[in-house]
């Protein structure tokens, strides 16, 4: 099982490198279509949908890797079970918002499929297209917060070591 869930994590994350590449050819290709005097339209809309499909496909990587910004003062002030009491709070509400985010960006793509919206540029994309990377995204990133709240409650999750500071940075 954790083969599995780390092979999802890994490949979200592959996919939002792919946004990423892919949001580098629209802009390369705006500037290079700007300076030789012709238009190809849509690549500010594409160039914007892979933004955003890069930012929540990567959500649940940077999870997994402790690379998230946390707020910290309050828990490092702690010891025992009032840390322990904390982190689950604190695990069990981000598991419930990120259940909830996934809930509605998948039910924003059902009903943008059902409405038939699209992009209202001149590309006139459907918009469940780019919508469904956002799904996609937070439904991973629900998965890696039940998953990291129950490696919590089996006393299995790595816990923030000094190098915290460095990630934060």
């Amino acid at each position: 099982m954790r083969r599995a869930l780390d092979a999802l994590y890994d490949g979200a994350a592959w996919a939002a490198a792919l946004c990423m590449v892919g949001l580098l050819a629209m802009v390369l290709l705006s500037i290079v279509s700007r300076q030789l005097n012709f238009h190809v339209p849509g690549t500010d809309a594409y160039a914007g949908y892979l933004m955003a499909a890069a930012g929540f496909l990567a959500l649940a990587h940077t999870l997994k890797k402790g690379e998230h910004i946390r707020v910290t003062l309050v828990l490092n002030a702690l010891a025992g079970g009032a840390r322990r009491g904390l982190e689950l709070w604190a695990l069990g509400a981000a598991t419930a918002l990120a259940v909830l985010s996934a809930f509605y960006s998948a039910r924003l793509v059902w009903q943008s499929r059902l409405f038939n919206d699209v992009s209202t540029s001149n590309d006139a994309t459907p918009l469940w297209i780019p919508q469904l990377s956002m799904a996609i995204g937070t439904a991973v990133l629900a998965v890696a917060f039940v998953d990291e709240l129950v490696l919590e409650l089996q006393g299995r999750r790595a816990s923030e070591g000094t190098e915290e500071a460095l990630h934060n940075e």
